[in-house]
């Protein structure tokens, strides 16, 4: 079980080098990210997955992962590799901040991570960085929140240069997408188990309806759609990657049996789960 630092549940916020995690936690190398909001400071090439999706990211990157992801480092022991995690009650304190946390940065659609250069994508630059966090936090625990929160934000900055066609977003506008973020959250935590909307409208304490109305308008897609497509993914990644058997898969996934799960399956992808795996072999 990955052990939370006393840093990161007392403030909100640590920095810490991943293979001193590795080492910490009896060299285990997966990870979920919790409520945790994660940016890792590569400064070598490394290979990771993050929702069972390998990426191979190079040296002088930062990595932006959401809540609620899992992650594996295949090649980070030993590696000046640092990860910074932080709660949104710690950063979170003006609208700037929520458009920041609630942008592609931490939940990009079409991708687990967010990959951007950081601070003219040097190895010395992360040297600095990090040794200026662990000065403040040798002085003084204020000051080194708010050395803290500005490091995090001069990240941030960099890495929203780097959307594509990204704008000011207005108050409502924000609280739709800050909604929608939360859903998804829930999303990655209760998909096996929960698969109606009105579960994820509950735990917002909002209607389905209006939960709908907020999902359509960030992604002109309905609620229902978006725990379907999140489902049909796992799904597809089980049955490509796992070596679990179909019956077990349709368990894992919260189908009653197999026959439920097979006709998910074919009606979403038009493929069966049997014939999806004849086409890998």
């Amino acid at each position: 079980m990955y052990t939370i630092a006393n840093q990161l549940n007392q403030i909100g916020f640590s920095i810490t080098r991943v293979s001193d995690i590795i080492k910490r936690n009896s060299y285990q190398k997966k990870f979920n990210t919790s409520e945790y909001f994660c940016i890792y400071l590569v400064a070598e090439d490394i290979n990771l997955f993050v929702g069972g999706v390998l990426y191979a990211v190079k040296g002088g990157n930062a990595v932006f992962i959401g809540p609620q992801k899992d992650v594996e480092f295949e090649n980070a022991l030993n590696k000046e590799i640092y990860i910074i995690a932080f709660s949104s009650d710690f950063y979170d304190r003006s609208s700037k901040d929520s458009i920041f946390l609630n942008s592609q940065i931490f939940f990009n659609y079409n991708s687990e991570i967010f990959i951007a250069p950081y601070f003219g994508n040097t190895q010395y630059n992360q040297v600095i960085l990090v040794d200026r966090l662990m000065k403040f936090k040798n002085k003084d625990e204020s000051l080194y929140v708010s050395a803290a929160h500005n490091a995090i934000e001069g990240l941030l900055l960099d890495a929203y240069l780097h959307i594509e066609n990204h704008h000011a977003e207005n108050e409502e506008k924000l609280l739709y997408v800050s909604y929608v973020n939360r859903f998804k959250i829930l999303l990655q935590r209760d998909f096996k188990t929960a698969k109606k909307v009105s579960h994820y409208a509950d735990e917002l304490k909002i209607s389905p309806r209006r939960l709908t109305e907020m999902t359509e308008y960030v992604y002109s897609k309905s609620a229902k759609q978006i725990i379907i497509e999140k489902i049909k993914l796992e799904s597809e990644k089980a049955i490509k990657y796992s070596n679990l058997s179909i019956s077990e898969i349709a368990y894992e996934m919260g189908f009653n049996d197999e026959g439920n799960f097979s006709n998910f399956v074919k009606k979403h992808t038009g493929k069966k789960p049997s014939e999806m795996r004849l086409l890998l072999v």
